[in-house]
């Protein structure tokens, strides 16, 4: 019998949609965040007439026998991803300014993997799926997969990790990510690390790649599958958008905050095999989008407008003074003179151009993004539309996220945004998630 799912740090539901997707079915999960767990129960229960099946809460307050009633003989997996901050390096960063004693060590996020071994432990999962940052294998010196891996083994699983990247499995984003994958070693299967669908034309190593000899040292690292050229290239941020509504075409064009309910009419017909998977998830395609909610970047808007695909905030930052020295000269102002000051504070962007080269970047439409994160939910600079002034809408962030275009987000643009790039690409997890339902479906 295939066992049901318990979702663990759930967040939005990335990681628990490619399990559905793969046949799996979700029956219960714990999310500490209100916004998150009000998404993922619309998407994984209320669309279907169903109660919700995840709790809101605080997985260190909460029993694994919470959950002894949502499965019976056919058993459970567990899977989850903790939370990463306290391992990334944008988390690190941001710890460290705000004070000396707070070093990443000292966040306790950093181990909530205890409390997913507690509970995979605790309701004797027959498998355990776990997802975190590549920065996880180095916490204050201790390698976390590693960790989670030996105690797993020791409790009577076979277990390991490896280093999947999501472009490898049809997301239009490179995003590497660690996933420790185990199973009961009395179930007498394994399970097989997954294939890749797709492949980077370009053959170049990504960052994780040229790390793998180092990994390669330790006990239960496992190299992924590699990706053979006789697959379909990596999908591209122009295959993944150019369906999508248009919103604001020219610098000039008016602004207008959409609510993240109303829903647009698409561009065009779907173009590729990508677009079609988006609009047909769920067996009945779209005829329509939501979430087209995007920033209001007035003084930023023109900038945009000039830079050309792949420039980072150095390109930027040329546009910038390009703009100012232009009004400069047309209204005739000194250098040095309280107008030239205060335009130019209006009108150029104030952040270090020697340490903030990559805080903007303008997508190229003919490469897959770079990895969406969850500071989306504070500005959209990091991810800048490849045809419009403008940063990427929530329903496009989704897309280079592969979430579904009837994913629906039930909060405000900030707080999706957030959700958006904290979460596991959901054709990722679905890539883990069918390699585990063929080792349970075997004979």
């Amino acid at each position: 019998m295939l066992p049901k799912i318990i979702d663990l740090f759930s967040g939005c539901g990335g990681l628990a949609l490619g399990f559905e997707k793969a046949g799996f079915d979700i029956v219960a999960g714990i999310e500490l965040m209100p916004e998150a767990c009000k998404t993922i129960s619309y998407n994984l229960s209320w669309r279907y007439g169903k109660k919700e099946s995840h709790i809101c809460g605080d997985i260190k307050q909460i029993e694994p026998n919470v959950f002894k009633d949502c499965f019976g003989k056919e058993g459970c997996i567990v899977i989850g991803g903790p939370p990463c901050q306290a391992y990334s390096m944008a988390g690190r960063g941001k710890l460290r300014s705000l004070g000396e004693d707070r070093i990443n060590t000292n966040d306790q996020r950093g181990y909530l993997y205890q409390d997913f071994l507690r509970f995979a432990l605790g309701l004797n999962a027959r498998a355990v799926i776990m997802e975190n940052v590549p920065e996880a294998t180095n916490f204050g010196g201790k390698n976390i997969p590693e960790v989670v891996c030996k105690t797993l083994d020791e409790k009577g699983y076979n277990a390991y990790w490896t280093i999947l990247n999501s472009a490898d499995y049809g997301v239009p984003q490179v995003r590497e990510r660690v996933f420790v994958i185990a199973i009961k070693k009395d179930e007498a299967k394994a399970i097989d690390l997954p294939e890749p669908t797709h492949h980077n034309i370009e053959n170049a190593m990504t960052l994780q790649q040229r790390r793998f000899d180092g990994y390669k040292k330790c006990q239960f690292f496992k190299e992924p599958n590699k990706a053979n050229n006789s697959l379909k290239p990596w999908v591209t941020v122009g295959e993944a958008l150019s369906d999508l509504p248009s919103l604001f075409p020219s610098a000039n064009s008016k602004y207008n905050l959409v609510n993240m309910n109303v829903e647009f009419p698409y561009y065009s017909e779907p173009q590729n095999e990508y677009q079609r998977l988006m609009r047909n998830w769920y067996g009945k395609e779209n005829t329509g989008v939501s979430a087209n909610a995007f920033r209001r970047n007035v003084r930023d808007f023109p900038i945009f407008a000039r830079m050309k695909q792949g420039d980072n905030y150095i390109g930027a930052s040329k546009v910038a003074d390009e703009l100012f020295y232009e009004e400069v000269k047309l209204f005739g102002y000194e250098k040095g003179s309280e107008e030239y000051e205060k335009l130019y504070k209006k009108m150029v962007p104030q952040y270090d151009r020697e340490k903030f080269e990559n805080k903007w970047k303008k997508l190229d439409e003919n490469k897959p993004s770079h990895t969406l994160v969850a500071h989306l939910g504070k500005d959209t600079y990091s991810h800048i539309h490849p045809w419009e002034p403008r940063g990427i809408s929530v329903r496009e962030a989704a897309r280079l996220q592969s979430f579904p275009d009837d994913f629906y987000f039930q909060c405000s643009m900030g707080d999706a945004y957030k959700q958006i790039g904290n979460a596991v690409p959901p054709l990722l997890s679905n890539g883990v998630a069918n390699t585990v339902y063929n080792t349970f479906m075997e004979e």
